[in-house]
């Protein structure tokens, strides 16, 4: 039964790997039809890390209106434009480059600029944007999203800005630029991707109710979060 709470989380779990990367794909087409129905683009904001290297190498296999995305990055790690390690690098390997070749416009972060400059540059480049129409983040072990870590700044007050500086990671590099927590909330849809059974302890603080990066992200539509079989309590495929 659906809750009231209109931030609620709805929580999803994959029968296998294949079912996990369909029910990603369902997420994003829903997503993108709904967008280019209403308002003739699609703003998608793209995780870092590895989890979502099969879902990029999908929709880069198929046919989409590629001239009319638009895709952003929930954070960076400040090292060299080429550095393998930069979440940019690691999504053009995984097909993100061949969106780009068909017409995609890609808003890479400028983190070789370093924290505080590259914040600065992104949140400009932001600047009149309304709602993300999907945000796809990942979670850390930590409880982390994009990168806005335990014990760090995450941007959640009103006043908060849209891109944040961050210094003193806990994972290195440790010198970073995040979306706060409050710009990615300002998405029509939020899709959490967690593989893997060490991110358990993190979804079950969670779902207990501890204050973590991840729970900060509280769109008014609610938050979905998508977990393969390793991930989720044993027996709760649904």
């Amino acid at each position: 039964m659906p809750s009231d709470d209109p931030r609620e989380v709805r929580w999803h779990v994959a029968r296998n790997p294949a079912d996990w990367l369909a029910r990603a794909l369902d997420h994003v087409h829903r997503a993108e039809r709904q967008a280019l129905a209403e308002r003739g683009v699609f703003h998608l904001v793209l995780a870092g890390g590895n989890t979502p290297g099969p879902l990029y190498q999908a929709l880069a296999a198929g046919d989409h209106a590629w001239p009319r995305w638009h895709l952003w990055f929930g954070d960076e790690r400040c090292l060299p434009a080429e550095h393998p390690e930069r979440n940019s690098v690691m999504a053009g390997q995984r097909g993100v480059d061949r969106l780009a070749a068909a017409g995609a416009r890609v808003h890479a972060i400028g983190a070789e600029a370093g924290p505080e400059a590259a914040a600065r540059a992104y949140a400009g480049e932001l600047s009149g944007l309304g709602p993300f129409d999907l945000v796809l983040l990942g979670l850390g072990q930590d409880g982390h999203t994009a990168s806005l870590f335990p014990g760090l700044e995450w941007g959640t007050g009103e006043d908060a800005p849209d891109v944040l500086p961050v210094r003193g990671a806990p994972k290195p590099p440790p010198q970073r630029v995040s979306l706060s927590a409050r710009r990615l909330a300002r998405s029509r849809t939020v899709l959490f991707l967690v593989a893997g059974a060490d991110k358990q302890d993190a979804l079950a603080r969670w779902r207990r109710g501890e204050a973590l990066p991840a729970a900060a992200i509280r769109p008014a539509g609610g938050v979905d979060v998508l977990m393969d079989a390793d991930a989720g309590p044993p027996g709760e495929a649904t």
